[in-house]
C-alpha cells in the first residue's frame, strides 16, 4: 500500500512540475509577444527606411544564393516604393512587405536552359523581418502574390504605418 501511494505522490509532483513548466514557457512567450507587438512602430518604419537599400541588397544575395528556383540564375530584381507592414503573432515578428519584379537567366547546362519562358519577368513579394531591434532581409520570394495577399495568406495581423 505504500509504494501505490508513493507512486501517486510522485506521479502528482511530475504533473505539477510539468504545469508549472508550461505555464512558464507560455509566459514568456506572451511577454515577448506583447513586448514585440508594443514596439514603436514609427521607429520600425524610420529604420526601415535608411537601411532600405542595405536590405535590398541583402535579400537580392540572399535569394540568388538559394539556388531557387532550379536552374535559374538571379539577374536582377526591381523593388516597388510601397510597403506593407503587417505583424506576424506566432513569432512576434514585425514584416514588412514590398512587390518585387525579378528577371532571371538559365544556367548554362541546366535543365532551364531552352526554356524560352525563363527571360520573362516574374512578379513577387519580399519579406523583412524586425525582431524589434533591428531589420534583416528574408531571402525568399514570394511568387505570385502581392504584399496584401501574402499577408493575408501567411495569416499575419495587417498593421497600418502612416
Amino acid at each position: 500500500m505504500t509504494t501505490m501511494l508513493w507512486g501517486i505522490w510522485i506521479s502528482v509532483g511530475v504533473f505539477v512540475l510539468a504545469a508549472f513548466a508550461w505555464v512558464g514557457w507560455e509566459s514568456m512567450r506572451a511577454r515577448r509577444r506583447n513586448r514585440l507587438k508594443n514596439m514603436n512602430q514609427e521607429l520600425a518604419k524610420q529604420r526601415f527606411h535608411l537601411r532600405r537599400e542595405w536590405l535590398e541588397t541583402e535579400f537580392m544575395k540572399g535569394a540568388a544564393a538559394s539556388g531557387k528556383p532550379r536552374g535559374l540564375r538571379w539577374v536582377d530584381c526591381e523593388f516597388d516604393d510601397d510597403v506593407q507592414y503587417a505583424f506576424d503573432e506566432e513569432h512576434g515578428l514585425l514584416r514588412a512587405f514590398v512587390s518585387v519584379t525579378i528577371r532571371f537567366e538559365a544556367i548554362a547546362g541546366g535543365d532551364m536552359e531552352e526554356v524560352e519562358a525563363v527571360g520573362n519577368l516574374r512578379a513577387a513579394t519580399g519579406v523583412f523581418e524586425y525582431n524589434g531591434e533591428r531589420w534583416a532581409a528574408n531571402p525568399r520570394a514570394i511568387f505570385n502574390l502581392s504584399p496584401n495577399q501574402a499577408i493575408l495568406h501567411f495569416k499575419h495581423r495587417s498593421v497600418s504605418i502612416d
